[in-house]
């Protein structure tokens, strides 16, 4: 069976205490969840070290530490910046590459973001790949070869293997984030598709059917259970809404 996965992405939001009381707040009703789902938090850096034992004191739930961003290079002058090493020793296993905010604000290319993935698929984590188009892309209709463009610079030359073991796909409409605006199910569910044909055409059918797509745009509580009955909709990368688990916790039991 396919995985499932609610991934919350906090941005530059919380405290850390704030952090690690929403981590026990979603863990404790965590045994509801099947062998087959996952919730990610991904953090802010300077939380992740702290999140550690926290984390570790969960071993037995369905949970996972991720990181928003890292930089390919292992070590070096580039101020500000967090090494894959440095993420690994917090205990991180996911981290998000190609968030729109991050292409959009700091101007991360598809080639830079192609160095990302390789880095860290060398490393052994898992890649959350974001990709998606914003709103004059979507008006113009162009926007499956937009997203298809992003995937072929950047993630589409790993082996079908690392693929499958170590990569998950974020769709994410950025015209629909923190706008208030979502793509209605059936532009999810047509994007989600078109982006599994994809895989299906480069890796086979195998890869295609394993590798989890989850939808990045305004999901909530209200949206969730309709957005993830879609067949091509494996989960959420969930923005405001995973701030606090009384708005997390109904998206993360919408997983089937």
């Amino acid at each position: 069976m396919r995985k499932k996965m609610v991934a919350a992405n906090w941005k530059m939001n919380l405290s850390m205490a704030d952090a690690k009381q929403l981590v026990l707040d979603v863990a404790a009703r965590l045994p509801l969840l099947q062998e087959h789902q996952e919730v990610v938090f991904c953090s802010p850096a300077v939380f992740l070290h702290g999140l550690k034992p926290v984390m570790d004191d969960l071993a037995d739930k369905a949970v996972s530490l991720g990181a928003q961003n890292c930089h390919p290079k292992a070590s070096g002058a580039f101020t500000g910046e967090t090494s894959i090493g440095m993420l690994d020793e917090a205990g991180v296993v996911y981290v998000l590459v190609g968030h729109s905010e991050r292409r959009q604000y700091f101007g991360e290319s598809n080639a830079f973001l192609k160095e990302k993935v390789d880095a860290l698929i060398a490393a052994g984590k898992r890649v959350i790949f974001c990709c998606g188009e914003p709103l004059d892309v979507r008006e113009s209709g162009n926007q499956n070869e937009y997203v298809k463009q992003q995937l072929l610079d950047s993630l589409l030359h790993v082996s079908a293997e690392q693929m499958e073991q170590q990569v998950v796909i974020a769709y994410e409409p950025i015209w629909a984030i923190g706008t208030g605006l979502t793509a209605s199910t059936d532009q999810a569910q047509t994007m989600h598709a078109d982006i599994r044909a994809l895989l299906l055409a480069t890796y086979g059918a195998d890869v295609a059917n394993s590798v989890a797509i989850l939808y990045g745009g305004s999901c909530n509580d209200q949206n969730a259970v309709e957005l993830f009955a879609c067949a091509d909709v494996d989960g959420g990368l969930i923005g405001g809404a995973a701030l606090k688990a009384e708005t997390f916790l109904p998206i993360v039991f919408a997983m089937s």
